[in-house]
């Protein structure tokens, strides 16, 4: 079933009348709808590019949570093969919210670490919505180090609306943790390549993202902080979430021009949601292409060129 957002109306209405034109013609086959149905497929494939062709911050904040983009899971299973989870920190507990283990991406032995938030309520409720607590990122870490030990590249998926802010993940050092995570990235002597393929959000984001390759979906998000979070807090009003979104730069545009991202992976017109399968083929051609440009590099070369990238942020030449 197809969930519309609320700038899709006007489409969601002309695909409702073409299929309404098809059930009435297989209920009865002396209709001749045809070609009335396939009128309003070729309008409503022309209204899904333009709205698509010029979407707003907000409007692709909306996109990037959209209930129907593929999640973690989905790009494991297409993109993987041989793929042996790992769960726990070896201190506390499992976090549902972190998928992570050994795979393989076009035979490669790597390792592969994603934020879930699932696909329904019960699985939505289990996985914490995408929100890791500090046991999450504790086991991130000693994937890491597996990772770092043996010589595997790590990737990284992201989608998260932050780091779960509960008086429980406080207790047990949630900000340290997620500093302890940014750190190990900092620190490996492998190639990390992360892909926000929702959204990515404040430092429950960026403990998984400080990569030597960052890359986007064409429309995902990643920010230091919600639109509504900044809204509440600059405007005391969380309604201004169009304002807060645009001065966030938030897009994947917006970032690669400013230099923190990248590269942009182009999504089906409409949005991943609309075609999961090609989304993700994308994906793995882009994880392929930027694991490739490491390929005969030292340790060393790998540590220096992610370090530098992360000091060069922000860097005007004067």
């Amino acid at each position: 079933m197809q969930n519309y957002l609320d700038f899709e109306k006007g489409l969601a209405e002309i695909e409702g009348k073409a299929e309404e034109l098809r059930a009435l013609g297989r209920q009865d086959p002396t209709m001749k709808v045809d070609e009335e149905a396939a009128g309003l497929d070729k309008k409503a494939k022309t209204m899904l590019a333009d709205l698509y062709g010029d979407l707003s911050p907000w409007r692709k904040a909306q996109v990037a949570r959209h209930p129907n983009r593929p999640h973690c899971k989905d790009y494991i299973d297409a993109l993987f093969t041989e793929y042996t989870p790992l769960a726990g920190d070896r201190n506390f507990a499992d976090d549902p919210a972190v998928m992570g283990g050994l795979a393989r991406l076009d035979d490669r032995p790597v390792v592969v670490i994603g934020q879930e938030k699932g696909n329904d309520t019960a699985s939505r409720i289990a996985r914490n919505f995408g929100m890791m607590r500090p046991e999450g990122y504790r086991k991130v870490v000693r994937l890491m180090d597996l990772a770092d030990r043996f010589g595997l590249p790590v990737i990284t998926l992201v989608d998260t609306p932050g780091a779960y802010p509960g008086k429980g993940a406080e207790e047990r050092g949630q900000s340290e943790a997620i500093a302890r995570s940014t750190e190990k990235c900092l620190s490996l002597r492998v190639p990390l390549i992360s892909v926000i393929i929702g959204e990515g959000m404040s430092g429950g984001a960026i403990a998984l993202t400080t990569g030597n390759r960052v890359a986007m979906l064409e429309h995902a998000i990643y920010t230091v902080i919600s639109p509504e979070g900044c809204a509440s807090i600059l405007w005391k009003n969380a309604e201004k979430m169009r304002e807060a979104a645009e001065a966030l730069r938030l897009t994947a545009q917006n970032l690669l021009k400013l230099r923190v991202i990248d590269r942009v992976i182009a999504e089906p017109v409409g949005g991943a949601q609309r075609d999961p399968d090609a989304a993700i083929a994308s994906v793995g051609q882009a994880l392929s292409a930027m694991l490739a440009d490491f390929d005969g590099k030292s340790g060393d070369q790998i540590r220096d060129d992610r370090r530098k990238k992360f000091l060069d942020m922000g860097m005007v030449a004067l």
